[in-house]
Order: C-alpha cells, then structure tokens, then sequence
C-alpha cells in the first residue's frame, strides 16, 4: 500500500489546511465555494456516482465548457477511483462517440450546449449506462444538481492507490483518429509539484481559468496545481478578452494560462480599456512561441513575466519551461527541461542513445515522472512512443528540433510533417512562417506531395484574398531572405478553409488523403 498522495488527497489535505480560504468562483452561476464547501460538494458527486453504479475503474465522461461542474467532476472521480474522461465541448456526433465507445464511458454528463451533439451520437453509445444533464434535462438523463444534492458529505469508502488510473485524456487527433492518454494519480501529483515549483505558486495566489478545462493544459497545469497548493481559481465559462480583463481586476488575479494568440487578443483589448490588471505577476502560454511583436506588447499592456510550456498530453503535459528570464534573450525557444525530467534530441526513430550533435536537428525525446501509461488499447501505439534505456522511460514526440550550445530546446516542426525534396529536408513550418508574413494570406499549410523528379515536391494548401496568385507568391518567396530556393512551394491549392480539428489545429493527414471537403485548384510553378 503506497503513501503517496492522489489526486483526491491533495484536495483533502488543502481542506485540512486552508478550509476557510476561497477554492472555486464561478461568477456565471454566482458560485464562491470555500474549500471545505467544495470538498463536500465533491464528496456528495462521488458518492451519488457510486450510488448510480460507478465502480473504481469505471469511465465518466464529460461534454462541458468551462464551469464549476468540471472541477467537481474531476475530483468526484478521482475520490472513487473512477476514470475521468473529458471531451471537448466541441466535437460533433460522430467524434464523441468514437470516444466514448472507444473508452468504455458507463455515465456521461453533458450540458444543453452540447446536447444536440450528444443526442446524435446516443443511439450508437454501446456502453454508457448513465447521462447526467446541467439544467433542463431531458427525459433519459438525471439532473446534475439533484445527482449532485443527492449523494452524503462524506468522504467516499472507496481506496485510491497511486498508481491507479486518474484519467483517459484524448489527443485533439491532428494526424489521425485521438487516442486516449492513460495518465496515473502519480503523474498528475508530480507535475503539480513541478508546476506549483515553475510558477512559484502560493495560496495567496488567484488563478483565472479561461482556456478549456477538458484540456490537460489548462487542467493539468493551471487547476490542479493552484488546488493543491491552495490558491483560489476562478472559472470562466468561455475565452472573452473584455470578460478575462475585468476578472483580473475584480478578483485581484495573478496567475492567467492563454495561448498566443489569446495573449494577443488581451493586450490589444487592454490597451483600449480602461482596466487595473496590476495584480497579474505571471502569464502562462503554450501551444506556440509567443511571437516578438505580441509578447512586447503583453509585456506593455499585462504584466512582465511569462512562462511558456513546451510539451504534450502524453508527458503530462509540461515537460520543458522557457523561463520570464529567458523570454527575450532566448527568443523562439521552448526553453530548458522541467524538474525532474531529461530531455534528448536523437536520429529520428533511433535509440535514446544516438544523440545528435548540438544545434544539429533531430527527433525531441523527453523523459519525467509525468509521463503516461500507455495509449489506451493501442499496443502498437505504445510501444512506437515509449522506449526505456539506462533506467528512464522515454517518449518519443514526433517533433523535430535542436539544442544550442547553451542546451535550450528549439522546436522545428513535426516528424510526420518533414519534406524529403530532391535529398534535402523541408520543414512545413519555415515555409508556412514567410506564406503567412503575406498580407493577403489568411492560412497556410505546407506539406510534400509525390513527384517524379524530386521524390517529393513543397506544396501549400492556402487560403488567400482572390487576388492573390502563385506567381505573387512566389515571388514574395523569392525575395524573402528566410527561404532557399528548394524549400519554395512548386504548387499551390487555393482553397476556401483548411481542415481543421476542432482544437483548431489543422489536419494535415487529410489533406494528404484528399479528404479534405474542398475541391482545389492548383497553380503550378514551374522554374
């Protein structure tokens, strides 16, 4: 029997030191809830889903945005040693139940937002037993507050070990069908550590939580560390740049997750408004360097220091940290590796011990406690991912990327994205960066496409004013000076929008498949 803390424990034991102190706000439902009313609101879900049948090991999945329900979700299940399994709020009919029947979900709660989607998917659920519903349910679905109302205050019978299963996290699916990210208590309770470490948190501290809670950034990063450390987190139910800034105000905020371009859309907003964010110490971001431009501009209109993460759900997700003090002179960067963790540039597909020289490219590996399991039934999967020599476990990311002379980490682009041109390498990205430096260009996506010749040719997938033609583009690629002349696109799609997950993440593999719903027209540049 471990004495390690769970996930469940580390809110219990914040109860037993700050019970009094603010845990969630939720201002949409006009909810504050100490901590010790949120443990028993968290007890009562626990024991009402134990009620309704819900076994340790059992699924429960959520179609939710952002709100109080979310957070007594995720603890309710980590109380019982149930599976917690969030799903984005997005996703149509056909994508929750792939997952859902995919993870063996036995109850899913879901809310009026998401109910078309998921009365779409019902008749083919082939496991889920239970549906709860936020407000107004339907016939077939219990009511969360009367679920919730009708379970006792008391801590739930049921033991968790350390190395039960916490949660099946879905990847957002941009090279093919998600899969499920089977992650541990222990490797939830360690990247807390590393994340209350990174971003010195306190329980003085008050964190905003704009970005989507069914996504391990923002859950794994932001809500999970602030509970355990006992920080108060207040919930927003969607990303409103106006709505976040009067937060920050209103709730003397200090601690805010966004991605770039959500950073971006706050410090342009800021500086129109007429708004004391004073209080913000650290902004959070991932997904993305922060490009020049809108961290100058964060910098002027927010708050100072910034924190960017660099990872992936498989690693929990924050395996490398570019730090406030590296954030201008280590521009690009994704910075240097998190505690506890290792982080290793190698040959693509070769053994963690084939590092590559410094500053030379290759595939990133990472090794940390946080670290996943397994793929949720994908053996093969795994196995493709983890590899463990000398003692450590190592994922293999699929990006490629290199390390200065100084050992910080420079994300290239992905593995599976790489271009093979007439023996020379070309990554999408680089192309894709000088594509959307052109005024008229909305999207881009770059990627190789079969050629006699040259094995493969640089293509790009563009959305583009009507206006705008491949011999424009070409040669504003010619004349810029972040290009070689092999890595110029050879064909251009124009197309009305691109393919996307609904993370917003474009899918290339369809693209490559030619199941993208576009019929384009291609224009091809022949010197």
């Amino acid at each position: 029997m471990s004495t390690y803390a769970t996930l469940g424990d580390t809110l219990e034991q914040t109860v037993d030191r700050y019970p009094d102190r603010d845990a969630i706000v939720y201002p949409r439902r006009d909810q504050r809830w100490t901590y010790a009313e949120f443990d028993e609101r968290v007890n009562r879900l626990a024991n009402a889903m134990l009620d309704a049948g819900i076994e340790k090991g059992d699924r429960v999945a959520t179609v939710l945005h952002n709100g109080s329900e979310m957070a007594l979700s995720v603890y309710a299940c980590a109380k019982i040693g149930a599976v917690f399994t969030p799903l984005n709020f997005r996703l149509p009919a056909g994508e929750i139940e792939y997952i859902v029947n995919d993870a063996g979900a036995e109850l899913l709660i879901f809310e009026p937002e998401t109910r078309e989607a998921v009365e779409g998917a019902r008749p083919s659920l082939e496991t889920v037993e239970t549906y709860v519903s936020l407000d107004d349910p339907p016939e077939y679905a219990l009511a969360f507050d009367d679920l919730l109302e009708s379970g006792g205050p008391e801590s739930p019978p049921v033991v968790v070990d350390e190395d039960d299963v916490y949660a099946f996290i879905y990847t957002s699916g941009t090279t093919g069908r998600p899969k499920g990210v089977v992650h541990e208590h222990r490797d939830m309770v360690d990247h807390n550590l590393l994340c209350i470490a990174e971003m010195n948190v306190t329980r003085d501290d008050v964190g905003l939580s704009v970005m989507p809670l069914y996504h391990c950034a923002e859950l794994h990063c932001c809500l999970f560390p602030r509970v355990h450390r006992g920080a108060t987190t207040v919930i927003h139910h969607e990303f409103d740049p106006q709505a976040a800034l009067e937060a920050i105000e209103d709730h003397d905020v200090t601690l805010l997750f966004a991605a770039p371009t959500a950073w971006n859309g706050l410090s342009l907003t800021a500086a129109e408004m007429d708004v004391d964010v004073s209080s913000l110490r650290l902004g959070l971001y991932g997904a993305a360097p922060m490009p020049a431009q809108v961290l100058e501009n964060c910098r002027e209109h927010l708050c100072e220091d910034y924190l960017q993460a660099y990872g992936m759900t498989e690693i929990g997700p924050a395996g490398v940290f570019q730090r406030p003090e590296d954030q201008l002179s280590k521009q690009g960067c994704a910075g240097l590796p998190a505690l506890n963790h290792a982080v290793r540039v190698v040959e693509p597909d070769a053994d963690p011990d084939r590092e590559v020289e410094r500053g030379e490219i290759g595939e990133i590996l990472i090794a940390g406690p946080c670290t996943m399991r397994e793929y949720w039934n994908r053996p093969n999967a795994t196995d493709r991912s983890l590899r463990e020599t000398d003692g450590k476990t190592w994922y293999y990311t699929g990006d490629l990327g290199y390390r200065d002379a100084d050992g910080y980490l420079y994300v290239v682009d992905r593995k599976d994205d790489m271009i093979v041109s007439g023996g020379e390498n070309v990554y999408p990205a680089e192309v894709e960066d000088v594509l959307f430096s052109h005024d008229g260009v909305e999207e881009a996506a770059v990627l190789g496409e079969s050629d006699e010749e040259w094995g493969e040719a640089v293509v790009a997938y563009v959305v583009a004013d009507e206006a705008v033609s491949a011999d424009e583009l070409d040669a504003f690629a010619i004349e810029s000076d972040q290009l070689a002349d092999f890595k110029r696109p050879r064909r251009y799609y124009f197309v009305d929008d691109l393919p996307k997950n609904p993370s917003g993440k474009i899918q290339k593999f369809k693209l490559r498949e030619d199941e993208a719903d576009v019929e384009p027209e291609a224009e091809s540049i022949t010197s």
